[in-house]
């Protein structure tokens, strides 16, 4: 009996010195830049004081629950600045030590940071969308969790394609970032066979959604703006401001599905996703929060957990061993959307699928069936290798 307890207690001996060994204290942070908008197209939509920060406080307790076991500890600390104090905020946060920052801005201020950062501080892009961010103008310190206007723009093409409706009506914003979305459009139709049979431009004069009279004027001049338009399908919105696009449904001269930035629209995750397990995510967050998620959210969530799980697997706080295993082959994360999740090693862009959603469920979920790759189906969707022309990463 002797003997078993020198042995049970050399093996407990043993167990806690490789915990110690593998122990880390993580401090990651949640830089938000709060840019000036107009009034929400209603107040169901209204951005809560806590969007982005809810999904991070969900993601630290998971990696706690992990991280008690292997002696790692988590700490999150959450930061807002507008834009004209963004950078004086994020030094702040680099002089304070901090080399794991997921970051809800814009391309421009994100890449920015990014090189404020230097290649030994890892960012999680939870907002992001542009397309060139994970090509000619990509990052070796970025990795991107949000899914991006190709991959957004594939997944509603790669539908209209199954759904036999090939001839879209594109109709897009005169802002810039409505350009850079309608090119997601357009280089979506090339790619999948799809024709854009006519485009038409909606100004934005600044006076919508800024008073009740606004919304009608908007309302009224759907009809007539849209009249005479070819012989189409669908119509597709390419509105990153939500101008014009909420008015589209049910106001079409000629009736027809709206796709894009209203009617169904490719989303990374909403309120009513309840399948592969997600009603347990929707519930802890309520529960935390009071509130219905948002997509913004759960790409914090993400951008924590991408970095708990390498925590976990790789038993170290060092920002490049980290970042190496998550582009490796052995990453992979659970994230309630059917199957595993994994990172491209040629741009840093999460492989995720994208839901699309009318508002009250999700109508289906691309990459379509029939949408082969050589590597994954997930691949179809977005800018595959051969298509960037990211430098920053080691191409397989």
């Amino acid at each position: 009996m002797h003997r078993i307890v020198i042995l049970l207690t050399a093996c407990l001996l043993v167990l806690c010195s490789s915990f110690a060994a593998r122990a880390a204290d993580i401090r990651s942070a949640i830089f938000r830049i709060d840019y000036p908008e107009v009034a929400p197209i209603s107040r169901f939509e209204a951005k809560p004081d806590d969007l982005g920060f809810a999904g991070a406080s969900l993601a630290n307790e998971d990696n706690l629950t992990t991280g008690q076991f292997l002696g790692h500890t988590y700490e999150v600390d959450n930061i807002t600045a507008p834009p004209d104090q963004a950078d004086t905020a994020f030094q702040a946060l680099l002089d304070a030590g901090h080399t794991i920052i997921v970051v809800l801005a814009n391309a421009n201020d994100l890449l920015r940071l990014a090189d404020m950062a230097g290649p030994d501080v890892l960012i999680l892009n939870a907002m992001a969308q542009d397309t060139p961010l994970r090509s000619d103008m990509c990052r070796g310190n970025i990795l991107h969790v949000v899914p991006s206007h190709a991959m957004q723009a594939d997944a509603i093409a790669q539908f209209t394609i199954w759904k036999k409706w090939p001839r879209w009506f594109l109709i897009h914003g005169s802002n810039p970032e409505d350009q850079v979305m309608a090119d997601a459009y357009r280089r979506a139709a090339i790619k999948f066979g799809a024709k854009i049979v006519e485009e038409r431009e909606f100004e934005d004069t600044g006076g919508s959604r800024r008073t009740d009279t606004g919304h009608v004027l908007v309302q009224r001049q759907i009809p007539v703006f849209t009249q005479n338009a070819a012989k189409h399908d669908v119509v597709i919105a390419a509105d990153a401001s939500d101008v014009f696009a909420p008015y589209l449904p049910f106001h079409l001269w000629t009736p027809r599905p709206v796709l894009g930035a209203a009617g169904l629209r490719p989303i990374s995750l909403h309120p009513a996703h309840e399948a592969w397990g997600a009603t347990q995510f929707q519930r802890r967050f309520e529960a935390l929060t009071g509130r219905y998620v948002r997509a913004e959210d759960y790409q914090a969530w993400l951008g924590l957990r991408v970095v708990g799980e390498a925590v976990t697997r790789t038993g170290s706080s060092d920002v490049n061993t980290l970042r190496d295993y998550i582009l490796s082959d052995a990453f992979e994360l659970a994230a309630f959307m059917g199957q595993k999740v994994t990172f491209r090693d040629w741009n840093g862009q999460l492989r995720t699928p994208v839901l699309l959603y009318d508002g009250r469920i999700t109508v289906s979920v691309s990459p379509q069936d029939g949408f082969l790759h050589q590597r994954s189906p997930l691949d179809t969707l977005g800018l595959d290798a051969p298509e960037s022309d990211c430098t920053a990463f080691t191409r397989p």
